[in-house]
C-alpha cells in the first residue's frame, strides 16, 4: 500500500438532524468535485430519529402514511430502500474520490461491509454477508445498513451500525425492504458496549481499509454551522 491519503474527520458529539448532515456531505462533495486532488473527508455522527428513503425506494415498505410520518421522513439520493436512524446508531459518511479507491461502486460497497466485519472481529463477533444483499448480519440479524450515492465518482452517504440504540422505530417500516430479515444491535451480543466506545474502532477500521490519514479540520476547512 502506498502513502496514506489525507482525509478530514468531522465528528459530532451530539445527535445531528438528518438534513444538516446531508447538507454537510453535499458541501464536502462539491468541494472535492471542484478540487479532485484535494483532501477527502468523513463524517462520524449519530442522527436525531428519522426515516430515509433511497432514490427509487418504495413507499410500500412504510407502515404509516408518508403524508403523516411519526418521525421526519426524507427521500434522498442514495441507493437502497427505507431505513431508520436514531441515537445509539453510529453513522459514517465518507466523501471520497472513488477514482482513488478502485472506481467501482460494487467494490466500494463490499469495502464498507468489510469495515464493519473488521470492527465486529475486534469484538470477537463474526459478521456475515448475505449473497445478493448489501449490509452486515450477525446470527441472521442485520446490524449494519449501507447505502451510497456518488456524483462523478465523489461519494456521499455510507453506513449505519446499530450499537446500543432503541430499535423500536424500525417496527414502523420494512427495513431495507427485507420483511424476513430482522434488525439487531451489538449490545444484544456485547451488553457492556456503547456507541461512544465503538467510535474509535470504527474510524480505525475505516481508515485502515481505505488507506486514509484522518485528521481534524483546519480552521478554513470547517463546515458552516457544523
Amino acid at each position: 500500500m502506498g502513502p496514506k491519503l489525507d482525509a478530514i474527520l468531522f465528528e459530532a458529539a451530539q445527535p445531528v438532524p438528518f438534513l444538516q448532515a446531508w447538507a454537510a456531505q453535499r458541501s464536502l462533495q462539491q468541494r472535492l468535485l471542484a478540487q479532485p486532488d484535494g483532501p477527502e473527508a468523513v463524517l462520524l455522527l449519530e442522527h436525531e430519529p428519522c426515516y430515509t428513503l433511497g432514490r427509487g425506494a418504495s413507499e410500500s415498505f412504510l407502515r404509516f402514511d408518508p403524508r403523516r410520518p411519526p418521525l421526519p421522513l426524507h427521500r434522498i439520493d442514495r441507493g437502497g430502500e427505507v431505513t431508520h436512524h436514531a441515537p445509539g446508531q453510529l453513522v459514517l459518511y465518507p466523501v471520497l474520490n472513488l477514482q482513488r479507491h478502485g472506481a467501482d461502486l460494487h467494490h466500494y460497497l463490499r469495502q464498507l461491509e468489510q469495515v464493519v466485519i473488521d470492527v465486529l472481529a475486534g469484538l470477537d463477533l463474526e459478521g456475515e454477508r448475505i449473497a445478493g444483499l448489501t449490509g452486515v448480519w450477525l446470527e441472521g440479524r442485520k446490524v449494519a445498513a449501507i447505502g451510497v450515492g456518488a456524483r462523478r465518482w465523489i461519494s456521499q452517504h455510507g453506513l449505519a451500525l446499530n450499537v446500543d440504540g432503541d430499535l423500536a422505530g424500525f417496527a414502523a417500516v420494512v427495513p431495507c425492504g427485507l420483511s424476513d430479515r430482522p434488525v439487531g444491535r451489538l449490545v444484544d451480543w456485547r451488553p457492556e458496549l456503547t456507541g461512544q466506545q465503538l467510535r474509535g474502532p470504527l474510524l480505525g477500521a475505516f481508515a485502515q481499509r481505505f488507506g486514509l490519514d484522518l485528521r481534524p479540520p483546519n480552521p478554513q476547512e470547517g463546515l458552516q454551522g457544523w
